[in-house]
């Protein structure tokens, strides 16, 4: 994969990450490579894509979430429950 490639797709998991150092980052690279600013906002908008995507997954996943009597352990991040606090903190 060539580096302008490879910073293209960095922009777009910048904003699917919600990863503002990254993206500035990441877009004065690609402006260093010689990526015009019309394509950046076009790899802006894939991450914004997918971010639309993840968010509307996750709507859906709390939705059950709530609906379900109890939560299994199994449910835990990493799958072990942390002493004294959530499995995920």
């Amino acid at each position: 994969m060539d580096d302008r490639t490879r910073e293209l797709i960095a922009i777009g998991a910048s904003v699917g990450a919600h990863c503002q150092p990254c993206l500035a980052w990441h877009v004065d690279k690609a402006r260093e490579l010689g990526i015009d600013d019309e394509t950046i906002r076009e790899a802006i908008e894939v991450g914004h894509m997918v971010e639309k995507g993840a968010m509307s997954a996750m709507r859906k996943f709390s939705a059950e979430i709530l609906a379900q009597e109890a939560v299994p352990n199994t449910a835990c991040c990493s799958g072990d429950k942390k002493e004294g606090g959530s499995c995920c903190g």
